[in-house]
């Protein structure tokens, strides 16, 4: 996959979710087109692995929790004075657990990563893209933004918040020179956790995905989106949530 050499030159761009899947590919991108990553995950091995293979190419590592306030200090601390991109790709699934079957702690959790821990960090960067006139965010949706079908109810209720949370902030900050964007993903080629904790589910969902989920697809496909989303290619792209799912949303 070719990519521009210098799109994200003298760019400073914090990457969750960086330690595998599709965060992971979009710091490796960001870094060979030639920014400054600031690549968080929870898994510290991960993102040593990461920065053994970047070799130190403009790659700054926090590991922790995107929840935690702390950590989310600590991210705009190795980031620095001004942050030009954001790209929020932390997310866990649900196990597809209705909503008569959904207890608090997968509620909660879900809803913290794919949800909280987007608006904590984009709170914090605001200020700084604001002062600068000039900033790029983009959230991970999925699928799951758009149809009821695709996941567990609290893993639909978080992609449908941070579909409206970003053009919230889009909205909000456009005239300030911020775009906010997102993608939705379809299935992709990664290690998150999509096991059915449901028998329920499993009937009324399985059917569904079986005769409709296109093939998952690589990662890199993915970070494509979000570095465009990001770069000042899509310098007229603000508030779109923008499926990249195979065509999934057509049917």
């Amino acid at each position: 996959m070719s990519a521009a050499t210098d799109r994200f030159a003298g760019m400073t761009v914090i990457v969750t979710g960086a330690g595998s899947g599709i965060g992971r590919a979009t710091a490796v991108r960001i870094a060979a087109e030639g920014g400054r990553v600031v690549a968080t995950d929870v898994d510290k091995d991960r993102l040593d692995a990461l920065a053994g293979e970047l070799g130190g190419a403009g790659l700054r590592t926090v590991a922790g929790d995107i929840v935690d306030p702390l950590v989310i200090g600590a991210i705009l601390a190795e980031a620095g004075d001004r942050v030009d991109g954001l790209a929020n790709v932390a997310g866990i699934m649900d196990g597809f657990l209705p909503p008569a079957e959904v207890d608090d702690a997968t509620w909660d959790r879900v809803i913290g990563v794919n949800l909280t821990g987007p608006m904590r960090l984009t709170r914090a960067v605001l200020p700084g893209m604001i002062a600068a006139g000039r900033g790029a965010i983009v959230n991970v949706a999925s699928e799951a933004a758009l149809r009821a079908s695709a996941s567990g109810a609290a893993y639909t209720a978080s992609k449908h918040a941070i579909a409206g949370y970003t053009k919230s902030v889009a909205f909000f900050y456009g005239p300030q020179g911020i775009r906010a964007n997102a993608v939705a993903p379809g299935p992709v080629l990664t290690n998150i956790e999509a096991q059915m904790r449901s028998q329920y589910a499993a009937e009324r969902v399985g059917p569904i995905l079986r005769t409709t989920i296109p093939a998952p697809v690589p990662p890199e496909q993915l970070a494509a989106a979000i570095a465009w989303l990001l770069s000042e290619d899509a310098a007229n792209i603000n508030g779109a949530i923008l499926p990249s799912d195979g065509g999934w949303s057509t049917l």
